[in-house]
This record gives structure tokens, C-alpha cells and sequence, in this order.
């Protein structure tokens, strides 16, 4: 009994210092951003006379890849969602044949990697005209956003009880309006947590970015960074400025729905 505390303590103590050093990469970044120019290695451990110089700079070069960033992610995850959440239902309600074998597909299309589909839909895009385009990003993200909100969204609505959906077509409610009126309420749990995951991986892609634009007219902030990095590296304020500036939109995101996301991934679990 004596012993419960001290263990107690000791696992405090250990998950004080792996947090510590987890955060220590977001710690430097923001105070880096806020030192002068310069090399940063001659900057103090802590910001004590700030400059906002980098985040100017930052906001003036990188502020319209930060708005094309915004815009393709929840161009993303709109086109994620609408197409998911019908197929999830479908696969999770509707009597269909060779279930397991849509399943299995939409697994394999998790494992194939993301340079195969860039070099796969590289000539596509350039017959198309799709190059250089937020409608090509979206399209391209997309891709990965898909599948997994399928996977989300068909776990969670298999623990939607029958009795709901059956006394919605007693009531009259076809099939669509009972999707629209029943089903999509009950999962918006899975729904936040299908949305934000495909944000986040949209927000940080960089490869389907580097493939499929070729010009500076559509620039994601992620490749805007790589090439801030390589033409301003005596500046390492404005570089660690857009680094912060790009990290807000997701721990905001990830903040707010952190209740939504720890219901929407557990719905499912138990079946």
C-alpha cells in the first residue's frame, strides 16, 4: 500500500521528461521565431526581448501559400466526406454482396505509397490541365482522405442500432432521407474525426505539392517552407515564423475537437 504513491510518482516524473522532450522541437521553433535575424544558435533559451520581425516577413512571403494551404485542405475534406460518408453507410446498412472484398480494397489503397499515385496521376493531370491547379491538390489529397474516412465513418455506423433506422423507414423516410435526417446526426462524432485526420493530412502534405505544381502561381505552405528554407537561411526567424504560423490551424483544430475525436474513434471499437 505504501508503495501505490512512490510508483505513482516515478511515472509522473517519467512522463514529465518524454513530454519535455517531445515539445522541446516546438519550444525552440517558437523561440527561434522570435529572436533576430541571424543564426539562431547565437539566440538566448528564452525570448527575452522578442522580435516580431520573422512573423512579418513571414505573413508578407508566405501568407498567400498559407490561404492556398486552407483552402485546398477543406476543399479536401468537403470531397472526403461527401464521398465517404454514402459509401461507409452502404457498406455498414445496405444488404450489398462482396463487402469484405470493398474493404479489403479500400486497405490496399492505404499500403500503396503516396509517390507511386503522385508519378501514377502526373500524366493525367498534365492532359487534363489539372497542373498547378487547387482543383488538382484537392483531387490528388483526396486520394488519401477517402479511404481512411471510409474506415472511420463504417466502423462508427455499424454501432448505430437497426431499431433507428428501421423506424425511420416505418415512419415513411426513404433511404436518402434517412442517411441525410438519422443517420449523419447520430454520426457526427465519426464525422469530426474523419474531417480533422483528412485536414491534417492534407495541411502536411508535401509530396502530391512537389509533383503536381510546377510554378509558384499554387504553392501549399509546406512546399512555400522548402523553398523559403533554401533562399533564406540567414533569416531562420522568418523560417521558424512560418513553421508556428503553419502549426496553428491544426493543434487549434486539434484542440477543439479533441472530445469529438476521442468519441468518433472509440465508436466503433466495441461490435
Amino acid at each position: 500500500m505504501k508503495r501505490a504513491p512512490r510508483r505513482g510518482l516515478l511515472s509522473t516524473v517519467v512522463a514529465i521528461v518524454l513530454l519535455a522532450v517531445m515539445l522541446f522541437p516546438v519550444y525552440w521553433m517558437v523561440n527561434a521565431s522570435l529572436q533576430q535575424a541571424g543564426n539562431t544558435l547565437q539566440g538566448g533559451w528564452f525570448p527575452l526581448h522578442p522580435d516580431f520581425s520573422g512573423y512579418t516577413r513571414a505573413l508578407r512571403d508566405q501568407g498567400g501559400n498559407l490561404v492556398t494551404s486552407l483552402v485546398v485542405s477543406l476543399g479536401s475534406v468537403a470531397l472526403s466526406l461527401a464521398l465517404a460518408a454514402p459509401a461507409a453507410y452502404a457498406l455498414a446498412h445496405l444488404p450489398l454482396r462482396g463487402v469484405d472484398l470493398v474493404l479489403f480494397g479500400v486497405l490496399i489503397t492505404q499500403m500503396v505509397p503516396g509517390i507511386v499515385v503522385a508519378n501514377a496521376i502526373y500524366g493525367a493531370y498534365a492532359d487534363l490541365g489539372l497542373l498547378n491547379s487547387v482543383l488538382g491538390l484537392v483531387l490528388a489529397d483526396s486520394t488519401a482522405g477517402v479511404p481512411f474516412a471510409v474506415i472511420v465513418l463504417r466502423a462508427f455506423m455499424r454501432g448505430i442500432p437497426r431499431e433507428i433506422i428501421e423506424a425511420a423507414r416505418v415512419d415513411g423516410a426513404g433511404r436518402l432521407r434517412t442517411f441525410r435526417s438519422v443517420v449523419l446526426p447520430v454520426s457526427r462524432n465519426a464525422l469530426v474525426t474523419a474531417a480533422l485526420f483528412t485536414f491534417l493530412l492534407t495541411w502536411s502534405d508535401f509530396l502530391f505539392a512537389l509533383t503536381l505544381t510546377t510554378t509558384d502561381t499554387v504553392r501549399p505552405v509546406t512546399l512555400g517552407i522548402y523553398d523559403y528554407l533554401g533562399a533564406h537561411t540567414d533569416r531562420w526567424n522568418a523560417v521558424m515564423a512560418t513553421a508556428v504560423l503553419a502549426s496553428v490551424p491544426a493543434a487549434v483544430l486539434l484542440v477543439v475537437a479533441q472530445r469529438h475525436i476521442a468519441a468518433g474513434t472509440t465508436g466503433g471499437a466495441v461490435q
